[in-house]
């Protein structure tokens, strides 16, 4: 027999194969898992992350929109629609502000051309629905979404102050 064949032989008969697979599944069984539970565990979120839409409010109540429309002018998908009327005070206000999320496109550019920083995309990423009309959203749930998230929404743009 040559060099080669008794290597081979030995190879095969203390099955090194073998064991170097099982020193391969053993050095990943005792490492921490890469694996999420999803529903009960969740992954981190940027501070950039564009979720669901929200209309905020001041910590006065009063809502932020003084309905510039510059949102509505600048969305590519055409998703926003704002009404808009004076008050006795002389300030503008909304009294419409409807966003087809089936038209959403998530691009921030309504987040980005907001001056008072009203509408902001918030960190929000669970909101299925059984039906399409529940993705036709009204000013009424726009600002329940903005109360619901109103901490981590100034959380994240704190956050990213810096870069803006």
């Amino acid at each position: 027999m040559n060099n080669f064949s008794i290597r081979e032989f030995l190879r095969y008969f203390l099955m090194i194969d073998f064991l170097s697979g099982i020193r391969v599944g053993l050095k990943y069984f005792f490492k921490p898992k890469v694996t999420l539970n999803y529903p009960h565990e969740k992954g981190p979120i940027s501070p950039r992350f564009r979720g669901e839409h929200a209309l905020r409010r001041y910590s006065n109540g009063e809502e932020r929109c003084i309905a510039c429309k510059l949102c509505e002018a600048i969305c590519p998908a055409q998703a926003i629609s704002i009404d808009a009327e004076e008050r006795e005070d002389g300030s503008r206000r909304t009294t419409r502000y409807d966003i087809d999320m089936t038209k959403c496109i998530y691009c921030g550019f309504c987040q980005e051309a907001c001056p008072v920083d009203a509408i902001v995309e918030g960190p929000n990423f669970e909101f299925s629905t059984e039906t399409r009309s529940e993705l036709f959203y009204s000013k009424e749930k726009l600002l329940s979404n903005g109360d619901r998230w109103e901490k981590e929404i100034a959380r994240n743009i704190e956050a990213d102050t810096r870069y803006r």
